[in-house]
Parts: C-alpha cells; structure tokens; sequence
C-alpha cells in the first residue's frame, strides 16, 4: 500500500461523520475553498481520502489526510476482534482488515480511513463534545489505539456547547496521547499555531522537521503584517492627497441650482473615489490572508454601510476632541491640511460643503457638525483649454485620516481572524468597535505628524518610524 505517508511528518485525520474534520483541516491550512476541501453539513461528504500537504517554498514539511468519517465502528471492532481471535488486536490485524475491506467493499469508509494510519501516519481524531458519548464513540477510539500509532484527540468545540467536555475529556485520556481542544469556526493565527505544536507532543521522531514548520509558519505571518502594514499606508497617503475636479461654466457660477449641482457631482465623486482606494486596500488583505469565500462590497460614498459625510460615522470613528487636541500641532493644522490651493479671487461664492469648521480650532467639531470638504475654484487646464473647475478634497479635519485609520484597522481585524473553516460568503462589515482612540498620547502624535505631512502633500508616503508602530498596532488588532 504505503500510498499515503511520505518522508514528511503525516497525520490522518479522523472521526465519525460530521465531527468537523474537514473544517479543522480548513482551518490549519488556511483553505477555504470547496474544491480543494469539502465541508458541508450533508453526512458522508468525503468518501475517500485525500492527502493536503503544508507546504513552503515547494517542500512538503507536513502532511495532512482527510479521511472519511467511521459509520458502523461497533461493527468494524467486532470483525477485527474475530480476525485477530485471542488477545488484543494490533497494527498487523488491522493492516488485514484494511487489505480485505478493500477488495470487498463491506466496509469500505473504515478501511480507507485506517489505511493511511497502518501505513505509518499519526492520528488526530477530531469528535463533537456536545455529542453524547456512545458506544460507537469507544470502539473508534478502541479500534485506533490497536494502531499503535500516535495519537492526539481533538475536541472540536461549537457555540452550542453542552457541559459534556469533561466527560469526554476523560475518557480521551485513556486512549490518546494527548487530548487538545479547538474551535474550527473561530481558531486565530496562535490557536492554529498551537495546534500545530502540539504534534511535537505525539511525534518526537519528526521533531525537527515540525519545528522548521512553526518557524516558517512565524516568519510568513511576520511578512504578511508587513505587507498589510504598506497596503494601509499605501491606502491612506492616496486618500489624504486625492482631490477631484469639476469643470465650471459662467452659468454654473451665475445660478445657484446648478452650483449646488455640481458640488453633489463633485462630493460623489470624491468618496467614490476613497470607496475604491479602500476596497483595493481590502482585496489585496483578503488574497494576502487566503480568503476567497469574504467578500467586500463597497457602493459610492458609502463604505460598507457606513457613510462618510454622516454625521454618525463622524461620532463613531477616528479620535474623540480631547485626544485630537492632545496629539499637538493642531493650531495651524487645519490649514495645513487643508493645503489650500488659492482660489485668485475665482471662489463665487462656493465656499465649502459641509458644516464649518472654527478658525485655528479644527480639528475639533463644532457641535455634531461635520468637517469641511473645502471647494475651491481655479483656472485648470481640460484637453488642452484652460477653464475655471471645482476643485474638491481633502477635509479639513485631521480626523477625517484617523476615521480612515480606524475602520482600515476595524476590517484587518475581520479578516485576519476569520477562520478558513467558516463556509459561509461573509461580507466585511463596517459596524463595530473602533481602534485609534486606544492609542498612547506618544502613538497619537508620532500619527499625527505623518497625517499632516501627507494632508501637506508629501512626496514620501512611507515614514519608517510610523512603519513599525503601525506593526505593533497590527500586532494588537489580531489579538484584539
């Protein structure tokens, strides 16, 4: 036989139907599509086994074997008890059973099962402690300890769970080396890490080969926030430096109809525009992080249903005024950030969109209003014929740059700690619990300095220093 095991460290993993085996798989290697993994709720959905490598650079560093579910143990015990006859049965029987089972098919889902675990491969037998314990239940575990191979019991823990764990817990002890619990649907990064661990626990002999594993494991997602750290900044310095633009005619500037027209135009285009920049920012994370079943959705102005030029999205996100205030700099710093671009007397009475700000103070709001998005008016050159435009962007509130922070941080959390195990087409939502006003006054202001510098206009987006603190903020998102 010796299909299934490889000079790499492998495991099948085992249980009855529906146990979540296929999800804890999903899970430990970040794989959420049906093709490559089956999980559904339909009994018996894998019928065969299926080797699932973890792999780097190419190399196969640990296998894993998805299996089918036991579903007549009582019965597969009994007739490996009369094969053996006297005693107690051993891998040799076993190998037996597996040889015959094969070419008669009777009880074919056990014998491709244990064929992997005869031929050399470790088990880790995945069960549902909010399941009874039943018979059936004792002559699985029964029939794997007659392996003799190692093995670690795996409670895969639901939201409905009962109190039963304990008594499951002790009578896995009896039969396993080790007896762990996981939760396939809502496992992080440090519980799959973990999990992966405790295979040196049952597998002394590959002891290398597993912690070479756990090093790659840390260095890949040591690069992963790295990137994301630059897709953030990358997203942020093209937000706070995106203006748009709306040609004007003389009966644009005459009519007040139509210049309120044309600054809804404008508007609209504006945050349609930062909507796209962050739903790039967001696809980038998603392939990043191996999600393909999250989704984002994202329509003009509004993100994710929460809607920039809202006075709610004002109130809920970025810093509080105290924090603004304490951050420093912000005297001048609404006219910096505004970078006003000189309107040369072309202004006619355009003004500003949204509720005003108060001279040196604005980066606070007055009252529940909402920051400005200043609109100018200049001479621009369209195809060649230079004609007076609108020109819009960015707000004068530095807060409008921490509300971008706060939910860009708001949704990495959502997709770094979504489990590849959920099958569900889940959509990053953008309700939720902000991040920025947590921060240190020190963190708070080393912000606001790039903040400023790239409302100015900065050439340089990236700030090495603002770099690594945004690592540890990502570090503590994930945690979060």
């Amino acid at each position: 036989m010796n299909e299934w095991v490889t000079d790499a460290p492998t495991f099948a993993v085992v249980g009855k139907i529906n146990m979540g085996k296929s999800s804890v798989l999903s899970t430990l290697l970040e794989i959420d599509d049906d093709k490559l993994i089956r999980v559904s709720s339909t009994p018996g959905e894998t019928t065969r086994c299926y080797a699932l490598p973890l792999t780097f650079d190419d190399k196969e560093m640990i296998r894993f074997v998805d299996t089918p579910g036991f579903s007549r143990a009582l019965e597969v015990m009994r007739v490996i008890q009369d094969l053996h006859g006297e005693g107690t049965p051993d891998r040799a029987t076993i190998r037996r059973f597996v040889e015959e089972q094969l070419e008669k098919g009777e009880f074919e889902d056990e014998a491709r099962l244990l064929e992997p675990v005869v031929e050399g491969a470790g088990v880790l037998y995945v069960v549902d402690p909010s399941k009874p314990l039943r018979d059936a239940f004792v002559a699985e575990m029964e029939i794997l300890r007659w392996t003799g191979t190692p093995r670690m019991a795996l409670l895969n823990e639901k939201a409905d769970q009962s109190d039963r764990t304990e008594e499951w817990k002790a009578r896995l002890g009896s039969y396993f080396n080790l007896v762990r619990t996981f939760n396939a649907h809502h496992a992080r990064f440090e519980e799959r890490r973990s999990l992966l661990k405790s295979l040196l626990e049952i597998d002394e002999k590959n002891k290398g080969r597993i912690e070479q594993t756990i090093r790659l494991i840390d260095s890949e997602w040591e690069q992963r926030r790295e990137e994301s750290a630059e897709f953030i900044m990358e997203f942020l310095a093209k937000a706070l430096k995106h203006r748009e633009t709306e040609k004007i005619d003389e009966k644009e500037e005459e009519l007040e109809h139509r210049k309120e027209r044309a600054k809804e135009q404008l508007k609209k285009r504006y945050y349609s525009s930062i909507a796209t920049l962050e739903e790039k920012t967001y696809r980038k994370l998603l392939k990043l992080y191996r999600h393909k079943l999250l989704k984002v959705e994202l329509v003009e102005e509004k993100f994710h249903g929460v809607d920039l030029s809202s006075e709610e999205t004002w109130q809920k996100w970025g810093l509080s005024r105290s924090q603004l205030a304490i951050a420093g700099g912000l005297a001048g710093g609404a006219a910096g950030a505004a970078i006003d671009i000189g309107t040369a007397g072309l202004t006619h009475g355009f003004g500003t969109v949204f509720g005003a700000l108060t001279g040196a103070g604005g980066a606070f709001f007055k009252g529940d209003s909402l920051p400005e998005l200043k609109i100018t008016a200049q001479g621009v050159t369209f195809d060649g014929d230079r004609r007076k435009a609108l020109i819009m962007g960015p707000p004068e509130s530095d807060n409008f740059a921490w509300i971008l922070l706060d939910r860009v941080l708001h949704h990495y959390q959502e997709i770094v700690t979504r489990s590849h195990g959920r099958r569900d087409e889940g959509v990053i939502e953008g309700d939720g619990e902000g991040w920025v006003r947590r921060f240190g006054r020190e963190r708070r202001t080393l912000v606001q300095k790039w903040i400023i510098s790239q409302l100015k206009g900065a050439e340089r987006s990236f700030d090495p220093e603002v770099f690594r603190e945004l690592l540890s903020v990502l570090s503590e998102v994930e945690k979060g």
